[in-house]
């Protein structure tokens, strides 16, 4: 039965024996039950198990040696789903201890399944939200490696700094505004899009876009930014129309792509 299928009650309880069943397994150095929840076809199985080695781990520092030897078996399972869930355990221990789990990111990266590397690209997300400083130093590593989908992953995960924090991811979607994938380019497109509807962000965006020198990269983001205040009207700080008369107020005609 599916986690959703069970009452309120029921969800609790299955909760409780979850988090018992992970602890049992770290103290002994055992991975059996960890094992099935890691792995388990639930999406909220999986959810509860991630978020119960997060748990362990704030509470339990004696524990922290054990957790990583059994993180470090379970990345190095043949199933995609437990492989999923070792690196969103790592991120919930990443919001505060980046470090310590880098090394899961290092090769999450480049995991040989979607899942696998779309969990970094969350977790990046969060940790990079509570924890900024190691988590871009680490992303601006990989901006310019050789992979698309690697510089792709990147700027999609250090998206959700930027929605509260602009001013600390612009310089390194900067980097990559001559990138010549078409998936790399739209995604940074995007992220522009997706950090410039909260409220102080449209000022900090455009004002960055001044320095950029791909002139049409930035007449496509200023075009996602104004659409993004529609398609977002009930969360966005400004209505459509006011994003639209900021943008040609501070990004002179002079900037724009055809003009004299």
């Amino acid at each position: 039965m599916a986690f959703y299928d069970l009452n309120k009650e029921q969800r609790l309880e299955l909760v409780d024996e979850i988090n018992r069943d992970i602890l049992a397994d770290v103290q002994k150095g055992k991975n059996s039950s960890i094992t099935n929840y890691f792995s388990d076809e639930d999406t909220y199985i999986r959810k509860t198990a991630y978020l119960t080695i997060g748990k362990i781990w704030k509470g339990n520092s004696n524990l922290h040696p054990d957790i990583l030897k059994l993180l470090d078996k379970l990345f190095k399972s043949g199933n995609e789903k437990a492989r999923q869930t070792t690196i969103n355990a790592a991120g919930e221990i990443g919001i505060k201890e980046f470090e310590t789990v880098e090394c899961f990111f290092d090769n999450g990266l480049f995991d040989e399944h979607h899942i696998v590397r779309n969990a970094v690209i969350g977790s990046i997300k969060k940790m990079g939200e509570k924890n900024p400083k190691p988590v871009l130093k680490w992303a601006k590593k990989y901006l310019h490696h050789s992979d698309k989908e690697v510089r792709r992953e990147i700027c999609h995960g250090i998206e959700l700094r930027g929605r509260t924090h602009p001013q600390d991811i612009l310089p390194l979607l900067k980097e990559l505004q001559f990138d010549k994938t078409a998936r790399v380019k739209n995604t940074l497109v995007h992220v522009l899009g997706q950090i410039a509807y909260k409220k102080g962000c449209l000022e900090t965006v455009v004002e960055h876009l001044k320095s950029w020198d791909n002139k049409e990269l930035v007449l496509q983001a200023l075009d996602e930014i104004i659409d993004v205040h529609d398609r977002y009207k009930d969360f966005a700080i400004l209505t459509q129309e006011q994003a639209i008369d900021y943008v040609d107020k501070h990004y002179k005609r002079k900037d724009k792509k055809g003009s004299t």
